[in-house]
């Protein structure tokens, strides 16, 4: 007779034929990858440069940082893995000796640098909105790199605007537009733009978000996710009416901006979808 011991339910008997997926501390300079599944950063590849608030931050090899959630849903040498923080004493002993500061953005810093004469080439956004994001959060990267966002004041004035700058090489526009979807006004816009130009010294790109509020992710504010406006309605009245905020007036609106803004402490704190378009123009017009 077979023994099967004091107790045949002893252990965990749930995980009997499941693949365990082992943890690894996400220590400094340990090189990630994200799976190729289709999200907006699959296939992301970066070394961990920073564990805090329970996000890993990755730097590709072009220097640029993205911050994910500590977690599953990561390889290493090809193998899932859940990342997770180091304990303070492993972290301590694989810190730099003096860590290099970084901007808002996740580049690092240019200690001392002064702002450079400003570049002939421009960065176009559609509102102020939008160019006080970009402003809060790439400022000290494009105030050393000498470039300049001005505002459309709306797509519409894109066309008229362009045949004015009229762009050559040395004095190109890189242009951030709202709600770039396929068959939307701002795509019509842009081609009809493009036509009268050297389309060259152009780069017309967009984020999918209807307003640049949304590219602020819901949880820097609180909320589970940004609230679904009837078509028809003002986006943000809409969005201040769903989440109980005070909506009646333009002062509202403004004071809702504003705690939307309040909420943004870096770029961990904006969707990819923006950061990956920013970081693209910028590319662009310094690239002469």
């Amino acid at each position: 007779m077979r023994d099967y011991g004091d107790d045949v339910l002893r252990g965990d008997w749930r995980s009997v034929g499941r693949r365990v997926v082992p943890e690894v501390p996400a220590e400094p300079g340990v090189v990630v990858e994200l799976p190729h599944d289709g999200g907006p950063s699959a296939g992301w590849v970066g070394a961990v440069v920073l564990v805090d608030a329970g996000n890993v931050h990755l730097e590709d090899r072009y220097g640029r940082v993205r911050a994910f959630p500590l977690g599953a849903g990561f390889l290493v040498d090809g193998e899932p893995v859940r990342l997770v923080a180091p304990t303070p004493a492993r972290a301590a002993s694989g810190a730099a000796p003096a860590a290099r500061a970084r901007t808002a953005s996740g580049s690092f810093a240019v200690e001392g640098a002064r702002a450079r004469v400003a570049r002939a080439s421009r960065i176009w956004v559609e509102g102020r909105h939008d160019a006080e994001l970009v402003e809060q959060v790439w400022g000290d990267d494009l105030r050393v790199e000498g470039v300049v966002v001005e505002q459309l004041d709306g797509a519409d004035h894109l066309a008229e605007l362009l045949a004015d700058f009229a762009p050559t090489e040395g004095r190109r526009v890189g242009v951030l537009l709202d709600h770039w979807v396929p068959g939307s006004k701002e795509s019509r816009l842009a081609e009809q733009a493009l036509a009268r130009v050297d389309a060259r010294h152009v780069l017309v790109i967009g984020h999918p978000f209807i307003d640049i509020w949304q590219a602020v992710r819901p949880e820097a504010l609180g909320i589970g996710a940004w609230p679904e406006v009837p078509r028809g309605q003002d986006w943000k009245t809409g969005t201040c009416r769903a989440l109980g905020w005070p909506h009646a007036t333009a002062a509202d609106l403004a004071a809702a901006w504003r705690r939307v803004r309040g909420a943004v402490r870096g770029y961990a704190d904006l969707d990819p979808a923006l950061l990956g378009r920013v970081e693209e123009l910028i590319d662009f017009v310094t690239g002469e």
